[in-house]
């Protein structure tokens, strides 16, 4: 069964940059897509990033566009965030995400979370 930790999460200045880390269980972890999600203080959960297994193919939302890089190590089984020129608001718990298919079970699979502040 696949399971997710994210770690990387602090706070930080409106202007800085922060890379977030999640470690993926499993050894299939090369076979499926994985995505960043975030959720802001009284909001809903939204898209952030997401890559294909092979990396060949990644898709951002419109805000975080030439900020953010999504990338991820097959070898290490983890998926990177780098975040630059953060803004007060990229503030959120940020979560990595697995889409439901036969390496996770046929259920979507969800990294606990991890705070990422950023001051103005």
């Amino acid at each position: 069964q696949v399971q997710l930790v994210e770690s990387g999460g602090k706070l930080v200045q409106a202007g800085g940059s922060l890379r977030l880390s999640c470690a993926a269980s499993g050894r299939t972890f090369s076979s499926y897509a994985m995505g960043w999600f975030r959720q802001a203080p009284g909001k809903e959960r939204e898209f952030v990033a997401a890559i294909s297994w092979s990396s060949d193919t990644t898709y951002y939302v419109d805000s975080v566009k030439d900020r953010f890089t999504i990338s991820r190590d097959n070898v290490k089984s983890t998926l990177y965030l780098q975040m630059n020129s953060l803004k007060p608001e990229d503030t959120a718990v940020y979560y990595c995400h697995a889409p439901a298919g036969l390496p996770t079970g046929f259920v979507e699979v969800w990294g606990q979370g991890t705070l990422v502040t950023v001051s103005s």
